[in-house]
């Protein structure tokens, strides 16, 4: 079966905010809107409780819709807002990366960052609304409809195309944080394919299935700039998610794209057993589904 095409994408990221201060001063950085945050409590009605889609360590996740009322000439465009909790672990250092990485990347299999708001001491983010929600939900909690095995390979096939567009840019980007909950899930009917793709380290997949979900990366608080020219890692602090982080990243802090394809590999068995990566609630033995398998 041939290969389907990697399309090779340019140094994109070639101006990035420091801070958020200079994302202030020059708000070109990205190509996003820049809402006010009296926008965002008009798209959120105030941030009403019934609109909440989840909540984490970095703060809380509003359904919203921006329309003529809430901006001017605003097509109507439902949206998820999310509202940095300033006492969260997550921080200005990983709103920021989301709106330098997210405010440049376009691609199919990345969730599309529409805005922001950095009023005061406030901290958002605008993204496309994905209507089924996150991979983790459907796989373990059991919300809509159950993922039938080609729609898990749909799901995997995407995922992996938004990782290979990540790794085989010219100046490459590291996710980090490859996950179940960091992949969500539109819908769209549509014809069946067969794909195939080769991910920059190796990596092939392939799939015959009916577009029932798309699936995009979100989440790129953690995401970094990999190796450019001769290096073959960059040296890092670790972070990440246990069960789904390289060992050798782990026991070395040297980060390359390899490091993501493990975290593929996770996704991969938590989807073909339907067991979590890490599970405390079975035996010992079984907590840590890669050393189980």
């Amino acid at each position: 079966m041939a290969n389907s095409p990697i399309t090779k994408t340019p140094s994109f990221i070639a101006l990035t905010a420091k801070d958020v201060k200079d994302l202030r001063q020059n708000p070109g950085y990205s190509n996003v809107d820049i809402f006010s945050y009296q926008e965002m409590r008009l798209a959120t009605k105030q941030f009403r409780p019934d609109y909440i889609l989840g909540d984490g360590g970095f703060g809380v996740v509003y359904k919203g819709v921006i329309d003529e009322n809430v901006r001017p000439a605003y097509k109507s465009t439902a949206v998820a807002v999310k509202e940095l909790n300033p006492d969260g672990f997550q921080g200005d250092r990983e709103w920021l990366a989301e709106v330098n990485y997210l405010g440049q990347l376009s691609h199919p299999n990345l969730v599309k960052l529409i805005g922001y708001c950095c009023e005061d001491e406030h901290r958002l983010l605008v993204y496309e609304y994905m209507a089924s929600g996150s991979l983790e939900k459907h796989l373990f909690r059991r919300v809509g409809c159950s993922l039938t095995w080609s729609k898990r390979m749909k799901i995997a096939l995407d995922a992996a195309k938004g990782l290979a567009f990540l790794h085989d840019a010219e100046r490459p980007i590291i996710y980090r944080d490859f996950k179940t909950s960091n992949i969500l899930l539109d819908e769209e009917d549509g014809k069946s394919t067969i794909e195939a793709l080769v991910l920059g380290v190796g990596l092939y997949f392939a799939s015959s299935t009916k577009k029932d979900f798309n699936a995009k990366l979100s989440d790129f608080g953690l995401a970094k700039e990999g190796p450019m020219g001769d290096k073959t890692h960059v040296s890092t602090r670790v972070m990440g998610t246990y069960g789904y982080a390289a060992p050798e990243y782990v026991m070395t802090g040297h980060l390359t794209a390899r490091s993501d394809v493990y975290g593929f590999g996770v996704v991969l068995l938590e989807m073909l057993l339907g067991r979590r990566a890490m599970d405390k609630s079975r035996p010992s033995r079984e907590h840590n589904l890669v050393e189980w398998a």
